[in-house]
């Protein structure tokens, strides 16, 4: 499997929560050409447990597909990279160094790698000498508390990284701060390897735009693909064909239907109370009644129920 950078390439970014198998195996369908775990803690894979080993499972559809874990102590990285290498369906292992979640950055893992660079060198030096896997990635933000976008993209060259994706915003940016597009075309313009570009890319406008200013060799979509799995598609028809055609309301019931039974399959009966938040989301596209209809799943608790309220909502057309 060789990533083809010759041509914009369209990744799934990770979201804890939300990039589970079920919803991946949907994108998958709808053009995304990299799919990437959710973050996996290096140290619970260090000591197999079970709930985190089911998270490295993909979709027969997900090729190629990215591990992505945090850490940074070597010992622990090499054990959680050992584990990976015995499953024979994975392509690349990403390093997380974005993350700005409290709990992981308190452990030296996510963003915080951000503050001591020779630590970060040596995670993915460390996955990248004991990987078997054909490639190893790091996903960055611009700094910590100040940019230091340029620094952080040698290091994860000179490391040993074969492509970046760089989140346009720092840790104190959180979600919220403006995305440095500029930070991201200096990086492009220093350093070699492919960079994908991620941050506010939620139309397929806007994708254009993004790859045109920073020269980016690609795009990670995070929450611009929450609710609109088909957006990777839409980015593709309007990028390389220029079409700019909306998706019928007849394929989003289908592709909403379709991802509820994935998550059945994977999550059992629990699965309902799950899909409550991607309805949520997929409901708000301009749909009447959303709100009603929000209301009313939030207390269903049978399938055949929940699936019988999809198809009578989504069966109307968008406003």
């Amino acid at each position: 499997m060789t990533l083809n950078f010759k041509q914009p390439l369209f990744a799934l970014a990770p979201l804890a929560g939300f990039t589970d198998l079920p919803f991946r195996s949907v994108v998958k369908k709808f053009g995304a050409d990299l799919t990437v775990s959710e973050m996996i803690s290096s140290n619970a894979l260090s000591f197999q447990n079970k709930k985190t080993l089911r998270m490295l499972e993909k979709s027969p559809l997900e090729t190629p597909y990215s591990i992505q874990i945090a850490g940074s102590n070597p010992i622990t990285i090499q054990k959680a990279v050992e584990l990976i290498n015995t499953k024979e369906d994975i392509d690349i292992i990403d390093l997380n160094c974005g993350c700005p979640a409290p709990k992981v950055v308190n452990n030296l893992q996510g963003s915080s790698l951000l503050t001591d660079l020779k630590a970060m060198g040596k995670a993915i030096e460390t996955i990248k000498k004991y990987s078997n896997k054909r490639y190893t990635s790091v996903k960055i933000r611009l700094g910590f508390n100040e940019k230091n976008h340029v620094a952080i993209a040698k290091v994860c060259q000179e490391s040993g990284a074969d492509f970046i994706a760089v989140h346009g915003r720092t840790r104190a940016g959180r979600y919220k701060a403006p995305v440095d597009y500029d930070a991201i075309r200096e990086i492009k313009e220093n350093i070699s390897i492919p960079v994908i570009a991620n941050g506010d890319i939620n139309t397929p406008q806007k994708a254009k735009w993004v790859l045109e200013y920073t020269k980016a060799d690609g795009v990670m979509i995070g929450r611009g693909a929450i609710g609109k799995p088909w957006i990777f598609q839409q980015m593709k028809n309007y990028i390389l064909n220029n079409d700019e055609s909306p998706i019928k309301p007849n394929l989003i019931r289908d592709i909403v239907l379709e991802h509820f039974e994935q998550m059945i399959q994977y999550y059992g009966e629990y699965g309902v109370v799950l899909f409550r938040k991607h309805l949520h989301t997929y409901s708000k596209i301009g749909y009447k009644g959303a709100s009603e209809f929000r209301n009313r799943v939030n207390h269903i608790t049978d399938a055949n129920e929940l699936r019988e309220t999809i198809e009578l909502f989504f069966n109307q057309e968008l406003i």
